[in-house]
């Protein structure tokens, strides 16, 4: 097989460009939560204003209604009770939680945020540009370009970007966007300092259909844990928002109000984890199979072996705990996030720093 350098020259040209528009659509989104929380914080502002006003004008009745009124609700007394001046109080509480986040459904609205708009306009510029370095990629090395740490890592940030950009057409995830974009930032220069590798061959290993089959769907399955990852961060700030709204303190981190509540940001993670779990489970069962065509066995304990197989226990566990034993909230992120750093062990330190089989990173 022929090697086109002067392709894969264009392709890295092509990939650093890419890498510069996610950075001004970072900035575009950064921009977004920034001017939200300035505007948000106005907005409390008035409605604070508005609320003090309006027990102002509440007090000046209470008075004037004098100790009838107060006759009438000694009367009720025994009718309602005081738990159901509780659960009044209660559901002010609630009422200012979900006031204070975005709506359930993650529909777009009416209002007009022009930084979003960019931000997301320039994503999907830079998601052009950046497939059109990765299919150069492919086109110079005359085989699909995921052959090595650094492909794997750039065809990864192109698929976490297309997800997200996919499912911006059905709903307003707007507010992933620093995120996201900022993650897809770190893969692609991780790539390009870290793991830096000019186009070529495929050692012999590697020269096979399950490397299409088995690398494909890991890389599918660990953009969706990406999403996730920053879902269940996401999640954690909500959370202990939430907490302090419902204890009557100041929030802070207005443009959170922009975010869903914590529950919502579970139950999307949660959706979208057992999806990757399915596809990470694939990957397992393909990385088996092409054990035994490569090496004549199914398993042997290599250390990458052992780490894909860890972080497939991680999930495994996290789905049957949040499932079967109630763990939700903050207990079922951290288990998330957990998940994702042993993908990124296994991606990094793994693939650099321990010998075995797998050791043809391309460093």
């Amino acid at each position: 097989m022929g090697v086109n350098e002067t392709l894969g020259e264009y392709s890295d040209l092509f990939m650093l460009l890419a890498a510069m528009t996610y950075l001004v659509a970072f900035l575009g989104f950064a921009w977004d939560m920034a001017s939200s929380s300035k505007t948000l914080k106005a907005v409390d502002q008035r409605a604070a204003s508005a609320q003090n006003a309006q027990q102002t004008t509440s007090k000046v009745s209470t008075v004037a209604a004098g100790a009838g009124a107060q006759a009438e609700s000694t009367s009720h007394e025994g009718l309602t009770g005081p738990s159901d001046r509780v659960a009044r109080i209660g559901s002010g509480r609630s009422a200012s939680v979900s006031d204070s986040v975005a709506a359930q459904s993650m529909d777009y609205t009416g209002e007009r945020r022009v930084a979003a708009r960019v931000g997301v306009s320039i994503t999907a510029l830079a998601f052009v540009v950046h497939l059109a370095a990765v299919l150069a990629r492919g086109i110079a090395a005359d085989r699909v370009p995921w052959g090595n740490m650094y492909e794997f890592c750039t065809t990864g940030a192109l698929v976490v970007a297309g997800i997200f950009l996919g499912a911006l057409t059905r709903k307003d995830l707007r507010f992933l966007g620093t995120f996201v974009i900022g993650l897809v930032l770190i893969m692609l220069c991780a790539a390009t300092i870290g793991f830096p590798t000019p186009v070529g061959n495929l050692i012999p290993a590697l020269q096979s259909y399950w490397l299409v089959i088995h690398v494909s769907v890991a890389v599918i399955a660990s953009s969706l844990f990406t999403l996730t990852f920053a879902m269940s961060v996401l999640q954690l700030l909500q959370s202990r928002r939430e907490a302090a709204l419902a204890a009557g303190q100041s929030p802070g981190m207005a443009f959170m109000k922009r975010v869903p509540a914590a529950l919502n940001l579970e139950n999307l993670a949660y959706r979208i984890n057992a999806v990757g779990f399915v596809l990470w489970t694939f990957t397992l069962m393909a990385g088996a199979i092409w054990a035994e065509e490569a090496w004549g066995r199914y398993w042997g304990w290599d250390t990458k072996e052992v780490w894909t197989f860890v972080i497939w226990v991680v999930f495994a566990g996290y789905l049957h705990a949040r499932a079967t034993r109630g763990w939700t909230g903050t207990r079922a992120a951290w288990l998330c996030i957990v998940g994702y750093l042993c993908i990124i062990f296994n991606f990094a330190i793994v693939n650099v720093f321990f010998s075995g089989l797998h050791s043809y990173s391309g460093l």
